[in-house]
């Protein structure tokens, strides 16, 4: 069983969809990074961090955390910390495209692993109206961008998606599944309750 190093309801119910056992162990880190990363090496040593954390605790388990940035224009859009700060970048990002990174860190009996997939994501244009209503109504105060996809925000105002849907949600999972049943392959148990090869 993997230990999930992260407190995102999100990631956990994607690793339920693909049937990877695990539980929650939640870090609690710094978020800050050295200056002098690029963009997509944000989220990947955030990830590394939280996982290392756990790690550190739990040397002998298979861990796996994940961190997910969204990013405007080169610029990094974080968490809103207000109300007005929620609908700020909501409005930042309605009609544009922007992006979403997510680091990956996998600690496994083959090693350490790390890697970042990246979605591109086309908003239409939103009223203040809408807006407002869904910061109101889904106070997404813990999410990256101030919204998640999977809710009522999701269905009415994305116009398109370029890449990997779960990636926006804050976790890469096919990529995940597929990193550990290669490593399964190669000698390490991470399904063992899976009987046949798997394709």
């Amino acid at each position: 069983m993997i230990i999930l190093a992260s407190a995102s309801p999100r990631r956990a119910q994607l690793l339920s969809m693909a049937e990877i056992p695990f539980e929650v162990i939640a870090p609690n880190i710094d978020e800050t990074f050295p200056a002098h990363l690029s963009i997509p090496e944000i989220p990947v040593y955030i990830a590394t961090q939280k996982g290392q954390t756990i790690a550190s605790q739990f040397p002998d388990r298979q861990i796996l955390a994940a961190d997910t940035i969204v990013v405007l224009n080169e610029r990094i859009i974080g968490k809103p910390t207000s109300r007005e700060d929620a609908i700020q970048m909501l409005n930042d990002l309605q009609g544009q495209k922007h992006e979403v990174i997510t680091g990956v860190y996998l600690k496994l009996e083959s090693g350490e692993h790390t890697f970042f997939d990246r979605t591109q994501v086309q908003f239409h244009p939103l009223s203040e109206t809408e807006i407002i209503h869904y910061v109101d109504h889904y106070k997404p105060y813990d999410k990256a961008g101030a919204y998640a996809i999977q809710e009522w925000i999701g269905s009415v105002a994305i116009q398109s998606i370029q890449g990997c849907f779960y990636n926006v949600m804050g976790l890469p999972v096919s990529l995940v599944y597929r990193l550990l049943k290669t490593k399964q392959h190669q000698g390490g148990v991470v399904f063992s309750y899976f009987l046949g090869p798997l394709i």
